[in-house]
């Protein structure tokens, strides 16, 4: 029997708000444990949480972003449970009146579009993080994290394989960078993804019971995990057995999803109206000042730079993939560079050192000027590629400009034909066996000259111009 799968993505995203979401607490991942606490997030009695406005302006734009209606009217909810990274005994949530909902996102998998549904976008606090791993075999509790603002996108079960998935991951991620309203790292806890996942025979309309796959730390392993889980339902079933709706984790050591605890239903939570916080009511005026604020989006702004520049698909994609690099990008363009050229030293050259030393565009010492000036060099003829190459890394390195490094290093091309003609007829004369043998018919023997000019003007002959002279001194 063949299986569908049947696939639901919910994506906690922390929101980079300066402050938790329902106190004045700083939002630093990086401080000391349970320095950023109050009475407030570490649920004293008594206390009374105020709701964070840029947390609600934020999650409008995402909203919006993700083509969903915004509610004029919501509540935040209680969704009660215990666990120890939860000191108050329960989340503040949203349950029926979510923020945002019944919006969609556009996706491309092997060349096809896909439409996936958003079912919801509601803000929740974030949870304490809990650490098995201190020495002694104890465990401990950080308060830093309960309280960050978070908002929770939940998709309709629209996603049928692991890489549909990972592409709507993908896809959101650049969205919320867009947006800069997270910085998405996962292996912060910025970003977390959990899959529901069921199969269903082929054709069958009614859904199969669900798993819900968590703790994945990265796309990769989203990916591996819903694959294996689609894999392991199947063999189930196949064998006559039954899927269980339950939590798994994910063992990115053994390639396996393991059991956590049975799944809990909404009635579980014994949700109710959070008493004290007032409703939240966004107006259309509201919604409209952050949607003019809203930046060009990744599809948009992708045709357009295609368009506009005159680039390809792929390089007008990978120069989008980030606001920062395609900001860095027009940034080279508007500094008079050829849109192409400029593309090609960015996303190959450039990128290749960035890579290399484990920085973000936002990092590189090369202004956008600078780059322009040095794809300028090569246009006119004062430098080479090959020279332009090593102008760029001393460039990276030191954040000085193109021009200042070739007059320091004298490293202007030689183009002028009557100084190249010289050295060549000079190179000549001192390799007459050479001359001799590709006058001969042995037109390897070429590479060979070229190679002894190069290395008489120390690599600063214009090719184009050594090539055409060579052959001309060598004809017979």
């Amino acid at each position: 029997m063949e299986f569908e799968a049947v696939i639901g993505m919910e994506v906690h995203v922390e929101i980079n708000s300066r402050s938790k979401v329902f106190c004045a607490c700083a939002t630093d991942f990086h401080a000391p444990p349970n320095t950023n606490v109050c009475p407030i997030c570490l649920g004293m009695p008594g206390t009374l949480p105020v709701l964070n406005v840029d947390m609600v302006d934020k999650s409008v734009a995402v909203g919006l972003a993700l083509n969903c209606a915004i509610s004029r009217w919501s509540k935040m909810d209680r969704k009660n449970y215990f666990y120890p990274d939860l000191a108050k005994n329960y989340q503040i949530s949203q349950y029926d009146l979510p923020l945002c909902h019944g919006g969609w996102l556009d996706i491309e998998v092997d060349g096809a579009p896909r439409r996936i549904g958003i079912t919801r976008a509601h803000m929740e606090e974030d949870t304490a993080r809990n650490t098995h791993t201190l020495a002694g075999g104890q465990s401990g509790v950080d308060f830093n994290r309960c309280g960050l603002p978070l908002l929770e996108i939940v998709t309709e079960p629209d996603i049928r394989s692991a890489k549909e998935a990972h592409a709507y991951l993908t896809a959101l991620k650049q969205i919320l960078q867009y947006l800069g309203v997270s910085d998405c790292n996962m292996e912060e806890g910025s970003l977390r993804a959990e899959a529901n996942i069921s199969i269903r025979p082929t054709g069958q309309e009614a859904f199969g019971t669900k798993t819900e796959v968590k703790n994945v730390a990265s796309f990769s392993g989203v990916f591996k995990a819903i694959d294996y889980e689609i894999s392991r339902q199947a063999q189930v079933l196949r064998s006559g057995g039954k899927v269980i709706q339950e939590t798994r984790g994910w063992d990115a050591d053994r390639g396996v999803t393991f059991s956590q605890r049975l799944k809990e239903s909404a009635h579980d939570y014994r949700y109710f109206p959070e008493p004290d916080l007032v409703p939240i009511v966004v107006d259309e005026a509201w919604e409209q000042r952050i949607r003019e604020s809203l930046p060009e989006l990744p599809i948009a702004r992708k045709a357009r730079v295609e368009s506009q520049y005159g680039l390809s698909a792929y390089d007008a994609g990978v120069i989008t993939m980030t606001r920062a690099l395609a900001d860095y990008y027009e940034a080279v363009a508007a500094a008079g560079a050829d849109p192409k050229k400029a593309a090609n030293w960015l996303t190959v050259e450039l990128q290749a050192l960035l890579t290399d030393s484990k920085q973000e565009i936002t990092e590189c010492r090369v202004a956008p000027a600078a780059l322009a000036e040095l794809v300028a060099l090569i246009e006119s003829g004062d430098i080479s590629g090959k020279m332009a190459k090593d102008i760029l890394g001393d460039m990276f390195i030191t954040g000085k400009t193109a021009r200042a490094i070739v007059a320091e290093k004298g490293l202007v091309q030689i183009s002028d034909s009557g100084e190249l003609a010289e050295i060549i007829r000079r190179v000549l004369a001192e390799n007459p066996a050479q001359v001799e043998q590709y006058r001969a018919g042995k037109e390897k023997v070429l590479g060979f000259l070229v190679g002894q000019v190069m290395r008489a003007t120390q690599g600063k002959a214009n090719p184009q111009i050594l090539n055409d002279l060579l052959r001309d001194e060598l004809a017979p």
